[in-house]
């Protein structure tokens, strides 16, 4: 069997319980795009030598796949999609909760790009955010979306901003956006 079955050329694919759609279909968009965040993650995760946030990106991988599984499982299947539970979500907020106790982890806006690892979460958080959007878009237009999915999705982009800037305090990194006389609030939230 090969996985160039060519019934997409056409322009179609298949979600789980077999039902056909176009390519283009805001729930193909929506897990197509936490298949981007997972390799994103794993990029990130290729080169980070800080063994405890690779343990937890290979983890949150593996939820992503099942969350892309339950978005790719329309209401009308035959096939249940996986439960994205409230336990995951309050695993993340955990881990954000830990890193934002670090000392000087929250000094100030950041500037991607001042360190490999740093700026490979950054645009991990910034695929996330999109998926984030896609599937509150997919609800919005009456499609069956998980309240815990949204929340995870929101939830993992904030863990991927403070590990960020972990790693950044980790290796001395200063990606502060303020410089001196440049008035404003020190630090933010992820967006």
């Amino acid at each position: 069997m090969s996985i160039a079955t060519k019934r997409g050329d056409a322009g179609q694919t298949g979600l789980a319980g077999g039902i056909r759609v176009s390519k283009n279909s805001m729930r193909v968009e929506g897990y197509g795009t936490i298949d981007e965040l997972i390799s994103s993650i794993g990029f990130a995760r290729s080169i980070c030598p800080d063994e405890p946030i690779r343990t937890l990106l290979k983890e949150v991988q593996r939820e992503l796949f099942s969350l892309g599984s339950a978005l790719a499982t329309p209401p009308e299947s035959s096939k249940k999609p996986p439960v994205i539970t409230a336990e995951m979500v309050e695993r993340l907020t955990s881990e954000i909760h830990r890193v934002e106790a670090v000392e000087g982890v929250l000094a100030d806006w950041s500037i991607p790009g001042e360190h490999p690892v740093s700026a490979a979460l950054d645009v991990a958080r910034t695929i996330c955010r999109r998926a984030e959007r896609q599937a509150v878009a997919l609800k919005e237009s009456g499609e069956d979306v998980a309240a815990e999915i949204l929340a995870y999705l929101n939830r993992l982009s904030d863990l991927l901003w403070i590990q960020g800037r972990l790693v950044e305090l980790e290796v001395g990194v200063d990606a502060a956006l303020r410089t001196e006389g440049n008035a404003g609030p020190r630090w933010s939230r992820a967006w």
